[in-house]
């Protein structure tokens, strides 16, 4: 059975794919871009099966004004996408608290603002399947992108409550965690701080261990569509799910050294419950 799917950010990256494979597939997609221009191959090649639509997420009417237009022009809305953001690359000390914010505003608060749009909708049809795009970067943080991790951090610790918030609803959510992947995330629609020197040796490690990386670790975008297609046909859809191989790699280790941690200091964590009184 043919979905509806609403994906914003969908002129480019994992947006484009994912419609794209939707699109083939003979599903309809509301697509959303900043200029909508940038769909106009996909409307030539798969005509009024797609919907081009304008959308800044940053702005909040103008988010509900096209989710309600996506839902009318559809009928329903099956899957619903929030893919719109974008990298910010800099040292935490480096970030202005302009960048800050607006980073923000994109990743978290535009995802915020579509999520309550879209819900009243799913509720009142008693299905749909949001999708969060999240990346392995909202379990783990490395140096350089702490403004990103906070905005998807943000993004995950929102939606895991939303999950249980939903729960018996018919409504699912699934937060998606890439890995890297061969998309313009960190070309030119990224965001960079101006570098303080105090922080270049902590660049020229960055830059090292990134030369080591093997190129296989770099997933190919246009073969993460068969992965989507396959959960949002799941009976029984997961709350979080990988794309790629860095993060079945990296995130394991993480938690295997955290719940280390978190034992070692069990017992300093266990006499803070009281005070002593003896």
């Amino acid at each position: 059975m043919s979905k509806t799917w609403l994906i914003t950010g969908a002129n480019r990256g994992f947006g484009r794919v994912f419609a794209t494979a939707a699109l083939e597939r003979g599903d309809r997609v509301a697509a959303t871009a900043r200029n909508p221009d940038a769909l106009a191959d996909l409307v030539e090649q798969y005509g009024d099966r797609i919907v081009p639509l304008r959308l800044d997420v940053t702005d909040r009417a103008q988010c509900l004004a096209i989710v309600a237009q996506a839902a009318q022009a559809l009928g329903t809305l099956d899957v619903v996408v929030n893919n719109a953001g974008y990298g910010l690359f800099g040292m935490v000390e480096e970030v202005t608290e302009q960048q800050m914010r607006a980073q923000m505003e994109v990743n978290f608060f535009g995802l915020f603002h579509m999520t309550q749009a879209v819900l009243p909708i799913l509720r009142a049809q008693g299905h749909g399947h949001i999708l969060q795009m999240s990346t392995v970067g909202g379990i783990v943080s490395f140096a350089g992108l702490g403004a990103y991790h906070a905005s998807k951090w943000a993004v995950e610790g929102l939606s895991e409550a939303l999950s249980q918030e939903i729960a018996g609803t018919g409504i699912t959510l699934t937060l998606v965690e890439p890995g890297p992947y061969q998309t313009d995330w960190a070309g030119s629609s990224a965001v960079h701080t101006t570098p303080i020197d105090a922080y270049a040796p902590v660049r020229e490690a960055m830059q090292a261990r990134q030369a080591q990386m093997p190129p296989a670790l770099y997933g190919e975008p246009e073969a993460t569509g068969p992965a989507i297609l396959a959960l949002v046909d799941s009976d029984a859809p997961p709350l979080r799910m990988f794309l790629g191989v860095l993060p079945t790699m990296v995130v394991p280790d993480a938690y295997a050294a955290r719940l280390e941690t978190w034992e070692a200091w069990k017992d300093v964590a266990v006499a803070a419950t009281k005070v002593r009184r003896d």
